[in-house]
């Protein structure tokens, strides 16, 4: 795991633009992979396919397995583990003695890029988060694949989209970001939030996709690590 050290960061939803504060804590360097969620499942037989019930997983769950200790021909052992809900994920970091990162941990980590802890107003950054998204079948490569940032955490852009412990809790609509409404969808403010500007933009992505999943869906696209507090 990486130590990141605690700060406060503006984040797209910040009201007011009223900083976050963020603690010390420590995360995953990497994604979790498909090799290690087959030796959690070799462990945790309840969260099997054919045992784990559609309140916990939808019908994608482990789709790129052939069964549950084998992957489909083609699949990498060490590429990021998707098509896995967030019950799902929340237990395999809980049985590591983790948890999952929250939304403002992931987000604080994900502004690095390899040399400064906040990237978010450099174009070529956020230009390289954009490309990314348009890029289809990214989750198919090891883990590792994109650069180490600030922090020493590899992956946070470039191969998929990772749950947070607080995945849902952030819905913006209306016209502005202090407009913060949690009973509309995020997809409301999708022309009007920052469209203009690359950071706010990529950030309105992640938020956006975050607010339209359900904890028992598993997506292509849609892996996870783990974080742990600092006591």
């Amino acid at each position: 795991m990486a130590l990141i050290q605690g700060g406060s960061y503006i984040p797209l939803y910040g009201t007011d633009s009223m900083p976050v504060k963020v603690a010390d804590f420590h995360i995953d360097k990497y994604p979790v992979t498909n090799a290690e969620f087959v030796k959690f499942l070799e462990e945790n037989p309840k969260w099997k396919k054919e045992n784990v019930i559609a309140l916990y997983a939808d019908g994608n769950y482990l789709r790129h397995f052939k069964d549950d200790s084998n992957l489909k021909e083609g699949e990498l052992q060490k590429a990021p583990m998707t098509n896995v809900s967030w019950f799902a994920a929340k237990k395999y970091c809980e049985c590591q003695g983790k948890r999952l990162p929250t939304l403002d941990e992931w987000e604080y980590v994900g502004m690095a890029d390899e040399k400064k802890a906040d990237a978010r107003t450099k174009d070529d950054y956020n230009k390289f988060i954009l490309s990314w998204y348009e890029k289809p079948n990214s989750y198919n490569q090891e883990v590792g694949s994109t650069f180490k940032n600030y922090w020493g955490v590899y992956d946070m852009h470039g191969l998929v989209w990772e749950w947070t412990h607080d995945f849902n809790s952030v819905l913006i609509s209306g016209e502005s970001r202090k407009d913060v409404d949690g009973g509309n969808s995020l997809f409301c403010g999708g022309a009007a939030v920052g469209s203009s500007d690359l950071m706010n933009y990529a950030a309105f992505m992640r938020y956006a996709f975050r607010g339209s999943v359900k904890a028992n869906y598993s997506i292509r696209t849609l892996g996870f690590r783990c974080a742990k507090s600092i006591k």
